[in-house]
């Protein structure tokens, strides 16, 4: 007599295929996949805190239509401020492209006493408010200067303000590529024969020439918004030491909240072609590097 065959016990319910696709943004099933809700959240923080304020900043600017825009862009004192802004902040990020690639090289490539305490203090402006470094800079380069050195009201004490508040940017951004670079690509070069300014630039400039661009690109958009580090030490001076958000305070107080958006608007313009350009040259630099290797 046979034994009974005994029926398979019902499976239970397979997780893999009964579970949502995620957690409560519906994460997809796969790590890397992004689901429509996910996009959406993203979208909608973008536009609340970024491109709604854009929109309307711009809907302003053209309440009295083109011309009214022309005519609020064009003005000398207009002209005259955004020169200043535009001229200052190039130097500026010229200044960080040197400066802040010789920190990065020095805080990567080189080990001395009070490394970590030089390292910590890079950041320093950005935790600082800037009305308090121009306050600083006041006291140090003002009318009662403890070392005699008398800027204030001056388009140098300009650059020193916003080079201060800036010089995190390029060295942030070339530190970590040098901490990647491989050395013995160097020390093959240093081989053969090439001379320290051969190697520098024919192998290492090529490989942080992206960075560079990316912090300068950064340095010269945030110095040109650039208000409480010149607010005191700057002075103000229509044609002179003016600047652009220093202008746009101006319009405000006299109430022309239109020409304050006008120009607002042409600073916004000004940043973005500037990062867009210098995003597609470190794009460009970097294509080239991986076919040269």
């Amino acid at each position: 007599m046979s034994a009974p065959v005994q029926e398979p016990a019902p499976a239970g319910p397979d997780r893999s295929e009964s579970a949502p696709p995620g957690g409560f943004l519906g994460r997809s099933k796969t790590f890397s996949g992004v689901s429509p809700l996910q996009i959406g959240v993203a979208w909608l923080w973008l536009s609340v805190i970024v491109l709604l304020p854009l929109a309307a900043i711009t809907v302003q600017s053209f309440d009295d239509g083109w011309s009214g825009f022309a005519d609020a862009v064009t003005d000398p004192a207009a002209l005259d401020a955004l020169r200043i802004t535009v001229l200052v902040s190039i130097v500026v990020a010229l200044i960080n492209v040197v400066f802040g690639t010789i920190i990065a090289w020095v805080l990567v490539r080189d080990d001395f006493w009070g490394k970590g305490f030089v390292n910590s203090i890079i950041d320093l402006p950005f935790a600082l408010p800037t009305i308090v470094a121009s306050l600083v800079l006041l006291s140090l380069y003002g009318p009662n200067s403890p070392i005699d050195i008398h800027l204030n009201a001056t388009q140098p004490a300009l650059a020193i303000a916003l080079t201060f508040v800036t010089l995190p940017f390029v060295v942030r951004q070339v530190q970590p590529v040098l901490l990647e670079l491989d050395k013995d690509v160097e020390e093959a070069a240093a081989v053969l024969g090439a001379s320290n300014f051969v190697t520098f630039t024919k192998i290492v400039l090529p490989a942080l020439l992206p960075a560079i661009l990316t912090g300068a690109g950064l340095a010269f958009t945030r110095a040109i918004g650039e208000f409480g580090s010149v607010v005191l030490i700057g002075g103000n001076i229509p044609g002179e030491t003016q600047v652009a958000s220093q202008y746009i305070q101006q319009q405000i107080e006299v109430d022309e909240p239109v020409n304050a958006a006008a120009v607002s608007v042409a600073l916004l313009a000004i940043a973005f072609v500037t990062l867009f350009v210098l995003r597609l040259a470190g794009r460009r630099q970097s294509v080239r590097e991986e076919n040269d290797q």
